[in-house]
This record gives C-alpha cells, structure tokens and sequence, in this order.
C-alpha cells in the first residue's frame, strides 16, 4: 500500500513545546518514572487554580450554554472585553471588533490565515512564542525573525526589524510580555515599533497574553492604546493571568483605522462562522474575569506564591557556573544562556533529550523558540519551590557532568 504523508503545508511547521523531547518523557513516564515538567506554562497541573468565582459562573450558566452562540462570541463576553480595552486605552473599540476564539492560538492561526498570501513575509521576534512561526507557514507566508537582543534586557532591535522588510512585509508581531524571555517592553521602543509599521504600512499583532502577570512594580502599555492611526490586532485570554487554560477563551480585538482593512476584517469574520463559534461555556468566564477582583496581584508581589518562584528559580539558575538569565519583568518563564565556552553545544534539543533521560526533567531547547543559537532553553517557574529547587540542583548536576 502507498505511504500516506502529511500535506506539504505543514513542511516548515513545528512545535517543540510539544515535540519529540516531549515524547520521550511521555515514554519515560509509561515506564514509571516521575519526570518533572518545566516545559509548559499550564498553570493549574501546579496548583494555580482559577479563581473559585469564574469556576461556577461557568457552572451556574451551563444549562443556557448547550447551543451555538454568534459566531464571534457572546454579547456579554464581547462587552466586557470591549470595557477592558477602554480601561487600557485602546480607543473606538466596539462590540464587532472583538472576536472570541478557542483560546489565542486558534485566533492566531486565523488572523494569519485570513491575511497571508504565498510568498506574504510576517516580522516575528527572535526568540518568539513558535505558534506564531507556525501559523505564519501554514497560511503559506514566510516568517521573517528580527532580533531580540539579550544584551538590552531582549528587547527587540529596531534597526535589524526595519532592515528585514520588503515590499512583501503584511506585519509585525509583538509578543509583550514576552515568551520565552519574560521581557517587558518600555513605551518608547512601543512607539519606535508603531513609527516603523505607520512608515511601512504595517499591521501590528500584539500578544498581550501575559499583560497582567508582572514583577517589581513593572507596568504593562498596550500596543494599540499608543496609536489610533495603525492596524492592530490585539490578543488576549483567560489561560494565563486567571489560570484557567484548559477553558480555551480567548479573544482579539481590532483597533486602528478599520476602513482600510473591511476586506480583512470580512475574511475574519468568514473564519469565525466557519467555526461555527467558540466554547460557550467558558465564555462565560469571561465578564467574571476581567470585572472581579484581579488576584493575580497576589501571587505576584513579594511574598506571593509566582514572585517568590519566579525570584528563587532565577537566583538559582544563575548560581550555576557557566549559566546567566536576565531577569524577567513578566510572564512566567526563565530563559537562561549557557556559556558556549564551558559548554560547546551543537545541538540544543539533544542537550535537554540528555537531561531529560539523566536526570528526568524536562525543559524546551532554545530552537524550539527560533532562536537562532544553541546555547538557550526555557525554564517554566510554576512548580512550587521545593521541586524548582531540586530540577534547578539536577540541571547543575547534568551540567557539571557535562563539561567534564
């Protein structure tokens, strides 16, 4: 019989948050072993539940939940992501604007899928969320990655982004907060970004998803807030500040100059009804969400539970010898660089393919995030102490072994 293979279009496309290394502790764990997970911000497995108030709104609107809703999401929802936007400053948002999806990576697949042509370029940060990469080859474009620079806290170098676009350029995606790297961005590179996409004609993409997961007093500007006069698209969602990832409700909005784009914006609306629509359960999560009291802000100053991981891992990390990690202002990640000198790695995914099957812990390789060496992986701060102290002690371990 014929070999069956996969579509052509899924050639370039991959997702190592979830790929092989992920397979092989999946194996390890058939085989009994208890493997410890740094490679996945999911936070409930880690006891960061959502809050007690969005579970049983949920629960409590279930039976009126059993049927299709409108195709970019319930009234109620829509609303009150429309009143998040006014609280951030992001102007002449109205209900049609706004689209709720299963989760952010569904609404990231269609926003790239109803823009990009073959041959289409997309400016994506170096390293990115790899979602953004994928979607980008799968809707036929080409993704294009600008730098971030490790040196400068990563943030992305502007001069490198605008010597990478064409006439072929639709966009810019800007992941802030940043994953993998915990960056932060400061208004006045946000402006330089939107100077350089008004100069262009360029739409923005902003992934805001952990806009509200922030360190030492940082603040979070959102992108469209800053200009009335650009295209942008801005994406958010419950899975990460409220916890509640395996609801899948996410939503973008569409804020600018919106008569340019009705050709766009039509093709949008097009994916959503293809769909048919969104979970209607979880959405109703939503208005709960955004208008109830935020306790992220708990867990994320001192003496809250994210803060003091987040601080302990880092401190840890960069006790190893030979390992440096820049301090993330967000998120829930650690992004740490190994010292090329002490350890000549050729290839990154081996490295954690050793560490996991040595040392049973599992962490992403830095090219999983297209990042374009193989000194980096990403550290997820999410288990509570005692087990991010004993991963941290068996990766000091697995390295010092390692450049013997």
């Amino acid at each position: 019989m014929p070999v069956i293979r996969k579509s052509n279009k899924l050639i370039n496309v991959c997702y190592d948050i979830r790929g092989p290394v992920l397979q092989e502790a999946k194996r390890l764990e058939e085989e009994g072993h208890r493997i410890l997970k740094l490679n996945i911000g999911n936070p409930a497995p880690w006891g960061f539940e959502a809050p007690e108030e969005i579970v049983q709104d949920v629960i409590h609107n279930l039976p009126s939940a059993q049927g299709y809703c409108d195709s970019k999401g319930l009234f109620s929802a829509r609303k009150a992501v429309m009143q998040e936007t006014q609280r951030k400053g992001i102007r002449n948002v109205t209900i049609e604007d706004i689209y709720i999806g299963n989760g952010v990576s569904e609404l990231i697949v269609m926003a790239m899928q109803g823009l990009l042509n073959d041959t289409d370029e997309m400016l994506i940060p170096s390293p990115d969320y790899p979602l953004w990469t994928a979607a980008v080859s799968l809707a036929g474009g080409n993704p294009i990655h600008y730098v971030c620079d490790e040196q400068a806290d990563w943030f992305p170098d502007i001069e490198d982004m605008r010597s990478k676009i064409t006439e072929r350029t639709k966009g810019i995606v800007v992941i802030n907060p940043n994953n993998p790297t915990g960056a932060l961005y400061p208004l006045e590179l946000l402006q330089q970004i939107i100077d350089l996409a008004r100069e262009h004609d360029l739409i923005l993409f902003a992934d805001e998803i952990y806009d509200k997961i922030l360190f030492d007093g940082h603040e979070h500007t959102s992108l469209a807030s800053l200009a009335d006069d650009v295209l942008c698209l801005t994406f958010n969602g419950l899975s990460k500040t409220y916890r509640a990832a395996g609801f899948r409700s996410g939503w973008v909005i569409v804020s600018g100059p919106k008569h340019i784009a009705r050709d766009y914006i039509e093709g949008l609306d097009m994916l959503a009804s293809m769909r048919l629509c969104a979970n209607v359960p979880a959405q109703h999560a939503i208005q709960t969400a955004l208008g109830g009291y935020q306790s992220i802000n708990e867990l994320t100053v001192p003496g809250g539970r994210l803060y003091d991981q987040m601080d302990s891992a880092w401190r840890l990390i960069n006790e190893i010898p030979g390992v440096s990690c820049v301090r993330p202002k967000a998120a829930m990640y650690l992004f740490p660089k190994l010292d090329p000198q002490m350890y000549p790695i050729h290839n990154d995914e081996k490295m954690v393919l050793d560490l996991l099957q040595q040392q049973k812990v599992l962490v992403v390789q830095g090219s999983g995030f297209n990042m374009m060496d193989t000194q980096h992986f990403r550290v997820v701060f999410l288990p509570r102490q005692d087990e991010l102290e004993d991963a941290i002690q068996r990766l000091a371990d697995f390295l010092r072994l390692y450049r013997q």
